[in-house]
C-alpha cells in the first residue's frame, strides 16, 4: 500500500550541549520518509528544495525506496534553512535563524502516479497547504495523519482548525495540545481536540513517551530511557514516519494496531536522538531494530495477579 509523505526537505544547523553541526540535511519529510522506509517500501515524496540541495542527498532518499518524482527543485533559489540551539535539558531550544526560501511559495503538486495513495502523512506545514494536498487527491486515503505545531496556533488558528477537521490522526506535543484545547489536563485536552474532527490523537511527551486517544480508549507508550540524547531535532517526525510506515505495511488501522505502531515509531525516534540529524537512521540494521523493539516490549511487560 502506497504512502504519500508531504513536508519539508531542508537544511538544519544544530547546537546542543554535546556539540554543534554546520549545515546538514533535515526537514520533516526527510525524517518521515527515512523512518517509514524500514517498514514499507512504496513511499512517495512531495516537497521542494532549491538548487543548492545536494544530489547525493536526493540519492540517499531514493536508496531508501523513496520516489522523489514529486520533489520540486527550484533553480536559482535556496532550500529552507533552520538553525537552533538546545538548552541543557534538551527539551527546550532557541531558534537562531529561519530562512523560508523556497518554502515561502511552496505549492505542492501531486503527480498522477501518486494519486493511488492509501496512507497520507502531512508533515508540519502551513495548514492551508496541508488542506490543499488533501483536496488535490482524487480519492480519500485510507488514513490521513497530520502533524502541526504551536506556530500555526499562534498565527493561523482558523486555517488550522479547518484542516484538523479533515484528518484521521493528529500528532502534537503536550504543550501544543494544551494550547490548542485551552485545557491543562491532557485527558480533557484530548477530549476537546477529538471533537474538532480527528478520530485519533497522539500527544507526544518527548522523553516521557506518547499518549494515543480515541473517543473511548487511551494508550500510553513510554520512551526508552537513554544514557545520552545528542540531538532531538527530527525525533517527532521520525516517530511519525515509523508510526505510519508500520500501519501502511500491516494495512490495519485499528486502535490495537495503532498501539503497536506507536511502539515502532517510538523505537525509531529513540535511534534518531542518538546522533545529529539523520545520521543514526540512515543505515539501521534489522537486528538492531528488532533488539530496540524488544527493549520497548521488556519495558512495559509484566505479570500481575489480582486476588
Amino acid at each position: 500500500m502506497s504512502l504519500l509523505a508531504v513536508g519539508t526537505v531542508a537544511f538544519d544547523a544544530i547546537e546542543t550541549p554535546f556539540g554543534k553541526t554546520d549545515k546538514i540535511v533535515g526537514g520533516a519529510a526527510t525524517y518521515i520518509c527515512l523512518s517509514a522506509s524500514y517498514f514499507t517500501k512504496k513511499i512517495n515524496l512531495v516537497s521542494v528544495v532549491g538548487e543548492d540541495f545536494p544530489q547525493e542527498s536526493i540519492g540517499m532518499l531514493q536508496q531508501h525506496g523513496v520516489n522523489t518524482a514529486g520533489l520540486q527543485v527550484k533553480m536559482g533559489e535556496k532550500t529552507f534553512f533552520w538553525s537552533g540551539k538546545y538548552h541543557n535539558d534538551m527539551n527546550s531550544r532557541d531558534t537562531l535563524d529561519t530562512q523560508l526560501n523556497v518554502l515561502e511559495t511552496f505549492d505542492p503538486v501531486i503527480p498522477e502516479a501518486y494519486q493511488d495513495c492509501e496512507f497520507l502523512m502531512l508533515g508540519n506545514l502551513v495548514p492551508a497547504v496541508q488542506r490543499k494536498v488533501i483536496m488535490s487527491l482524487k480519492n480519500r486515503p485510507k488514513l490521513i495523519v497530520m502533524d502541526t505545531m504551536n506556530f500555526w496556533m499562534d498565527i493561523a488558528m482558523e486555517e488550522l482548525v479547518k484542516t484538523i477537521a479533515m484528518v484521521d490522526v493528529l500528532t502534537i506535543n503536550d504543550a501544543e495540545a494544551r494550547q490548542l484545547s485551552g485545557e491543562y489536563s491532557l485527558v480533557k485536552a484530548a477530549q476537546k481536540i477529538l471533537t474538532m474532527g480527528p478520530k485519533y490523537l497522539i500527544i507526544k511527551k518527548g522523553e516521557h513517551g506518547a499518549l494515543l486517544f480515541n473517543n473511548k480508549q487511551v494508550f500510553f507508550a513510554p520512551a526508552l530511557p537513554l544514557e545520552d540524547v545528542f540531538d532531538p531535532t527530527g525525533a517527532g517526525d521520525t516517530f511519525a514516519g515509523g508510526f505510519i510506515g508500520y500501519l501502511a505495511n500491516t494495512k490495519d488501522i485499528s486502535f490495537d494496531n495503532m498501539k503497536r505502531a506507536i511502539i515502532f515509531g517510538s523505537a525509531m525516534a529513540s535511534f534518531c536522538v542518538e546522533k545529529f540529524g539523520t545520521e543514526r537512521i540512515v543505515n539501521l540494521g534489522k537486528e538492531e531494530l528488532d533488539h530496540r523493539i524488544q527493549e520497548f516490549v521488556n519495558l512495559v511487560q509484566f505479570d500481575i495477579s489480582l486476588v
